[in-house]
């Protein structure tokens, strides 16, 4: 579940309150904010890196606090996530997690989890971290840690020929992001059989 973290990119949902992704935030060698997350990030004492984004979000306040660590870009044809996730692939940081990008709208959470996909085909190393779990894409077959009892999702996107291991219930190729919800573990590590793109969801 867990992966080496050279940088945390912190979103503007929900600021995060389980353990995990609290951790890998006070742990993160390297914070990027987007504009809007950095306002909650600052206001629990803490300094980002860096902020990224069309800077709408960030307040007057912090704007002329820390201007000096803004990297505006105003383009609109990627979101603030994207756009922080970009910025740390330029700058040689492959290994990255997301947190505080689920929760507030809804329209938001479903394209922050949907751009996963996106971040995969660039050849990065991207989970997402929530209140209740994690976000893993992946592509083709892959074998997972877990402990019996623990509940997975699988959400397709290109992948045919899909087969599981170690899971209570059988794969198909779905169709719909529902189809896959809900499975469970066996034993202490399930495997996904597949060719194509699909995004794992781990519940902690």
């Amino acid at each position: 579940m867990y992966q080496e973290i050279e940088a945390v990119v912190l979103a503007n949902g929900e600021y995060p309150t389980h353990h995990i992704p609290v951790s890998i935030l006070k742990d993160a060698p390297y914070v990027a904010c987007c504009d809007g997350g950095a306002n909650t990030y600052i206001a629990h004492g803490h300094v980002p890196d860096i902020i990224i984004g069309d800077g709408d979000s960030l307040s007057e306040e912090n704007r002329q606090k820390y201007g000096n660590l803004l990297h505006c870009i105003s383009e609109q044809e990627t979101n603030d996530q994207t756009k922080a996730v970009t910025y740390l692939l330029e700058h040689g940081k492959r290994n990255i997690a997301i947190v505080g990008a689920t929760g507030k709208r809804e329209d938001h959470t479903l394209g922050n989890i949907s751009l996963l996909i996106e971040y995969l085909r660039l050849d990065a190393h991207v989970r997402m971290y929530t209140d209740f779990g994690v976000f893993i894409p992946c592509r083709d077959t892959h074998t997972f840690a877990c402990r019996p009892g623990q509940q997975v999702s699988i959400i397709n996107f290109t992948a045919h020929g899909m087969h599981g291991q170690g899971l209570m219930f059988p794969l198909r190729d779905f169709t719909n992001w529902w189809q896959g919800s809900l499975n469970e573990c066996t034993g202490s590590e399930f495997t996904i059989e597949a060719e194509g793109e699909y995004l794992l969801f781990m519940e902690y």
